[in-house]
């Protein structure tokens, strides 16, 4: 590690995971999801990783993430998951970037768009099937469709999708499921019958695409799998690997009498003479401030908790009698094989997913890449070791 702190990230292991998520859900398409910056991971060695592994589709949910993707000469088939109006959808469309369209309004907004772009939009349509976040509801799907095969007889648009999202298909039994499956089934019924003839039609996320199969239809849609993580209870099966090692190494190591108050608030007071070490990340680098007191650092093949109250930029280890010093190794999380934590752990521990965990790991904590496109990647978005 040449840096005080860093976030390694192997694309071989973002590639297996892949490789592994399309032979278990074939004959489907999968879809990478690779935004908010690649899930903390980078969006743009993600990508590739991601389809060196057999991704067949990218899907991201700005149209910024989509343009940046295809600024590096990435032309997998590319899929804005979320309908913006102030988006740059003319640009998107000249990019061959689809759109998703779950209103009206949406569909107007994209037809002016194709007009300005000179050529037709490809739209994936969007039924609310019981999430209630995007997409059309059942009373509102017959106009959304209507309209969609308006703009196509007029040649703005290709309807070239049809999908719908889960609100709980990380919670193994749970009846929504079901009864979003029927609805996303009449939704498309629907639409076919009214003329549309979709080249894919999908609903499943990571976790149903791992425990629902009934729900992988044309594509699957995997976001944090891909990165090794998952919001099932429990986390991913062990065949997935986590990508990302949080690591730093300490700043400072002092030897301090008992009674000694640690951090603000001093909510932490030694009980013995013991020796603290400083580790250079905060709440600011992605280090929640609730992880004060949690057994969840890893040094010298033991776990050791955070020390008082994590500070916007350092935090606090008290190591006992153990000889640490400084420029020692402490690991926040990573695969687990090591016995460090994992990032399912941090999300447990602090009630949270792992996937907070993971995108919330500040820009200034530098990205580094091993694992085949390391080079690359490094030119794109950080470094190589």
């Amino acid at each position: 590690m040449e840096s005080h702190a860093e976030a390694a990230v192997d694309l071989d292991v973002i590639a297996g995971n892949v490789t592994a998520l399309r032979e278990r859900s074939a004959p489907s398409e999968v879809m990478a999801v690779v935004k908010a910056d690649g899930y903390g991971h980078g969006i743009i060695p993600a990508a590739r990783a991601a389809v060196r592994g057999g991704a067949r589709w990218l899907g991201v949910v700005h149209v910024a993430e989509a343009l940046k993707l295809r600024a590096a000469g990435i032309g997998a088939p590319l899929l804005c998951l979320m309908a913006i109006g102030e988006d740059a959808h003319a640009a998107a469309i000249r990019a061959r970037v689809d759109l998703a369209a779950g209103s009206v309004a949406m569909i107007r907004r994209i037809c002016a768009a194709a007009a300005e772009a000179g050529q037709p939009a490809r739209v994936h349509l969007k039924a609310d099937t019981g999430l209630s976040r995007g997409g059309a509801t059942a009373r509102e799907w017959p106009s959304v469709v209507d309209a969609a095969l308006a703009a196509q007889a007029g040649g703005h648009l290709r309807v070239v999708g049809l999908w719908s999202h889960f609100a709980s298909a990380d919670e193994p039994g749970n009846p929504s499921v079901g009864g979003q499956l029927a609805a996303f089934r009449d939704a498309t019924d629907y639409a076919e019958k009214a003329g549309i003839t979709p080249e894919l039609r999908h609903i499943a996320n990571t976790a149903a695409a791992l425990i629902v199969p009934e729900a992988r239809l044309d594509l699957v849609r995997l976001g944090g799998a891909i990165y090794g993580l998952s919001t099932l209870p429990g986390g991913a099966p062990g065949w997935l690997r986590p990508a990302m090692t949080l690591r730093a190494r300490l700043t400072q190591v002092k030897r301090v009498p008992p009674g000694t108050g640690v951090s603000y608030g001093h909510r932490y007071v030694t009980s013995a003479e013991s020796t603290l070490g400083l580790v250079p990340l905060g709440y600011a680098d992605g280090v929640p401030r609730a992880a004060s007191g949690a057994l969840l650092t890893y040094a010298r093949g033991a776990r050791w908790p955070v020390a008082g109250t994590v500070c916007m930029d350092q935090f606090v280890i008290d190591f006992g009698d153990e000889p640490v010093a400084e420029g020692d190794e402490v690991v926040l999380f990573g695969p687990g094989a090591d016995g460090e934590p994992t990032a399912q752990e941090w999300g447990e521990a602090l009630g949270t997913i792992s996937y907070e965990i993971v995108t919330g790991i500040g820009a200034r904590v530098p990205r580094v890449y091993t694992g085949d496109g390391a080079h690359g990647a490094a030119r794109a978005s950080g470094r190589v070791r």
